[in-house]
């Protein structure tokens, strides 16, 4: 058990599958009961998060809507009296090279990434500011260290993310609540596998064994090779870590 996890609550975003799932069964796992906030059918995470002897609570939610995460807040309030950690997962990165790309293609892959981490951070702060200690977690990209095509929208989402939590780290620092992000290189997930490849690519896999190559550890980057980065940045031994962005993707060396 992580230093300071035992009987934290965590609200974690886009964690009815992949990455935010990984990140709520560690959780639990720490000590953390946890609220998963998605459009999915989170059944299985809470069954991993009850698993663990923690309490757990599924919330549909639309993160790119206000009155959406309102109403999940709301919800969670009534499973749980205070919320001392959020995990900002939730997260789409559909592919579009820019000239074919609309404005609204646009404003639904930053309302959901960039906006949906306001919202949702912005909905638990003030508990956190009132008991003097909280933990936020958001997710970057490796992407913004790369030369990637057909994600202007996404890679602009995520710089958006990392200037965000640089700060609000120090605007919430007087309140000891730390604000850092993970930013994990390709990950082979749910949502990375419907996906379509990069032009070059014949099927995610190629894509997935290419990136490999990239990185100083020469495998497949997976869910659970992220989750010792959200115990560590939830912790206790965190205090002092604030305004960084972790990025954890193998070692990758070159686009």
């Amino acid at each position: 058990m992580a230093k300071g996890h035992k009987d934290k609550v965590a609200v974690i975003t886009g964690a009815a599958g992949g990455i935010g799932q990984a990140f709520a069964k560690r959780l639990a796992e720490d000590g953390v009961h946890v609220a998963i906030a998605d459009l999915g059918d989170s059944s299985a995470t809470v069954k991993m998060v009850e698993a663990a002897g923690r309490q757990a609570v599924a919330v549909k939610c639309d993160v790119a809507s206000e009155a959406s995460v309102a109403a999940m807040a709301k919800e969670v309030g009534k499973k749980f009296s205070n919320v001392d950690i959020v995990v900002n997962c939730a997260g789409i990165f559909p592919q579009k090279n820019f000239p074919e790309m609309t404005f609204a293609d646009w404003r639904t892959v930053l309302s959901i990434n960039l906006d949906g981490t306001f919202l949702v951070t912005a909905a638990f702060v003030p508990g956190m500011r009132a008991r003097k200690w909280g933990r936020v977690v958001n997710m970057a990209s490796s992407t913004l260290g790369s030369v990637v095509t057909g994600f202007a929208h996404y890679v602009a989402s995520k710089g958006g993310i990392v200037g965000f939590t640089r700060a609000l780290a120090s605007d919430l620092a007087p309140d000891g609540i730390t604000v850092n992000a993970i930013a994990p290189g390709l990950t082979r997930s749910p949502g990375t596998l419907v996906r379509a490849p990069r032009p070059g690519f014949k099927t995610m896999d190629d894509e997935f064994t290419a990136v490999a190559q990239m990185q100083a550890i020469k495998r497949v980057e997976v869910p659970d090779d992220l989750v010792g980065a959200v115990s560590f940045l939830t912790s206790d031994d965190a205090a002092f870590i604030t305004g960084q962005t972790l990025n954890v993707d193998g070692g990758r060396v070159r686009s």
